[in-house]
């Protein structure tokens, strides 16, 4: 990670800050406040101290992770060179933006469904390169990760499925081929194949794309026949926040939604230098 915040240095620095290098003399210091221009979940100020550090510049004040913030507050207050300070600061800013755009965003879905026994999660729909600091924002704003990456677990979906046949035979090659120390979770469409993979135990099964109408009979189902507790049920696909109420009402164990990630506003940060 520390490699590509040193290359958010470089690509936005190109060949040098030719504003910033023709009329600020090369030592004079100054200090700077980072505030926030909106209400929100600060994340990213780790990396953003990183980012900083690489420059030398001199944190002198700011808020943790997780912080609840509100317009107008001081999230940084930093020293350093102007030109170092210059160089950093879109860096800075765009990766504390956009981690406590998901962070709030994570933020808001798990509060909606606090009264509900169920856990709100993110998917790997990040942007490129991006992935591991989108699923620490997501942690920060107390949804649960998911996968890091493809070697967490064993996540069987619909193009593993058609490569091999039918959901129970991928589920059964999976659990003969994979080591105890890893979850076997598999993406089902259909009553059917959510009733046979439960019964053969699937440590995850996730109900795809289903309405709470589908998922709620595939759950009586499941408790008719005595094998409701085999697996814990993920559903996922189309839930946003006009609808995960529909979704957490019912007996289930994870809510994936991938427009956290994918979809959510950075919050409005600033970056101003002051009297020293």
């Amino acid at each position: 990670m520390d490699r590509i915040l040193e290359y958010m240095i470089l690509e936005d620095e190109g060949f040098g800050d030719i504003t910033s290098n023709a009329v600020i003399d090369n030592d004079k210091v100054v200090i700077a406040q980072i505030t926030s221009k909106e209400k929100g979940i600060l994340a990213g100020v780790e990396f953003a101290k990183d980012i900083l550090n690489f420059k030398n510049i001199d944190v002198i004040f700011n808020l943790e992770d997780g912080s609840e913030i509100d317009e107008g507050d001081l999230l940084f207050y930093i020293e350093g060179r102007a030109l170092d300070i210059l160089l950093a600061e879109r860096s800075v800013l765009n990766l504390l933006m956009h981690m406590s755009g998901v962070a709030t965003s994570a933020n808001s879905y798990v509060k909606l469904v606090e009264d509900d026994d169920v856990i709100v999660a993110g998917t790997r729909k990040t942007a490129p390169a991006f992935a591991k600091f989108d699923k620490i924002a997501l942690n920060i704003g107390g949804a649960d990760t998911h996968r890091f990456s493809l070697d967490d677990m064993v996540l069987i979906k619909d193009n593993h499925i058609k490569a091999v046949g039918t959901p129970l035979e991928t589920l059964k090659k999976a659990q003969e081929n994979v080591s105890f120390s890893k979850k076997i979770e598999i993406e089902v469409e259909s009553l059917d194949d959510a009733i046979e993979c439960v019964r053969n135990n699937a440590d995850i099964v996730m109900l795809d794309n289903m309405s709470p109408e589908e998922v709620k009979e595939v759950l009586n189902n499941l408790d008719d026949l005595g094998i409701r507790q085999n697996s814990l049920i993920e559903v996922s696909g189309g839930i946003n926040e006009d609808n995960i109420l529909d979704y957490s009402c019912l007996d289930i164990d994870v809510i994936s939604v991938g427009g956290i990630t994918h979809s959510s506003r950075s919050l409005n940060f600033s970056l101003n230098f002051g009297d020293k």
